[in-house]
Order: C-alpha cells, then sequence, then structure tokens
C-alpha cells in the first residue's frame, strides 16, 4: 500500500487521504493482532475516521499554503478548495464524534467495562474536536497534528481529563 501510494496513490484527490487512513487503521489492527486484544469494530472505525479527519486537516492547510503563496505542497493540491476543505472537516469531525458516543453505549463496551457510564468521555473527545476544528478554521493551523498535541494546552487538557475519567469509570 506504502509503495502504491508514493508511486500512483498520492496523486489522486480524495483516495490520497483515505490511504493514509487505512494505513492508520491497519496499525491499530496489527497491534491488536500482536498483542492479543480483540478489537470493537467501533475501534476501527473511529480510528479510520479520526484519521481521516486528520489528513483532512492537514490537505486544508496544504490549500491555505498553496493560495498564500502560489507553491503547491502536493501535485494534486489545485483539485481541493478551502470551502470543500471545509465541508469535509465538518462531515468527518460529526461522524467521528457520533461514532465514539455509539462506541461508549454499546453493550459490548459496557459489559466488557461492566459500567453503562463510559459515555461521560464523550464530553472531552468532542471538546477536543471542537477545538482542532477552531485551530483548523479559525487559526489555520493544522498542519502538524503532533505539533498541535504537543504544543496545545486545551487538547492536553481533553486527553488528559479523558484518561481521567475513562480511568475513574472502570476502576472505582
Amino acid at each position: 500500500m506504502n509503495i502504491a501510494y508514493c508511486l500512483k496513490l498520492k496523486r489522486l484527490v480524495i483516495i490520497d487521504v483515505f490511504v493514509i487512513a487505512v494505513g492508520f487503521v491497519l496499525r491499530v489492527v496489527i497491534g491488536g493482532v500482536v498483542t492479543g486484544i480483540v478489537l470493537s469494530h467501533w475501534i476501527i472505525i473511529m480510528s479510520f475516521l479520526l484519521a481521516l479527519f486528520l489528513a483532512f486537516a492537514k490537505r486544508r492547510d496544504d490549500v491555505l499554503t498553496y493560495l498564500e503563496t502560489g507553491v503547491q505542497p502536493r501535485r494534486n493540491i489545485h483539485r481541493y478548495n478551502a470551502d470543500f476543505m471545509n465541508q469535509v472537516l465538518t462531515v468527518t469531525a460529526t461522524v467521528t464524534m457520533v461514532s465514539y458516543i455509539i462506541y461508549t453505549v454499546s453493550e459490548e463496551v459496557t459489559a466488557r467495562f461492566d459500567n453503562q457510564y463510559v459515555y461521560l468521555t464523550s464530553i472531552f473527545v468532542l471538546a477536543g474536536i471542537i477545538r482542532y476544528l477552531q485551530l483548523a478554521l479559525v487559526e489555520a493551523r493544522s498542519g502538524s497534528p503532533t505539533d498541535i498535541l504537543l504544543h496545545d494546552r486545551f487538547i492536553q487538557a481533553c486527553v488528559l481529563l479523558w484518561i481521567i475519567t475513562f480511568c475513574l469509570i472502570i476502576y472505582a
């Protein structure tokens, strides 16, 4: 898949981003197989959607760079535009959030954790996704998800509170 991406798929609009997202899903699936953890189909769906959301946010940053400088960060960037990218980010953010909520209330998850309150963690996921949308759409800072995670205090707080809440729900 990586070879196909490098040779051809990275030039195909939309497919390029989907291939990136599938790559992240493969990492999650391989991690599950190696560790012997049975993965929920919701984890796979959410991994795909979150990776898709972040990859489209990165493409949006490329579009803005292209519009500001005229320099194409990648060959196919002229096939995207800011309005389309804004719509795609909104759709992928929404579907990701809905998938997470469905995951947290699914019978499989409530049974696995023996707790019906896992859905409370959705608050922090929603806040984190909305903050990322703000960074992408308002501040035009979606070029590096890693930099955002390492430097944005709000997103860091969301992740920390998500972990704390999840641990309290599972272990308390």
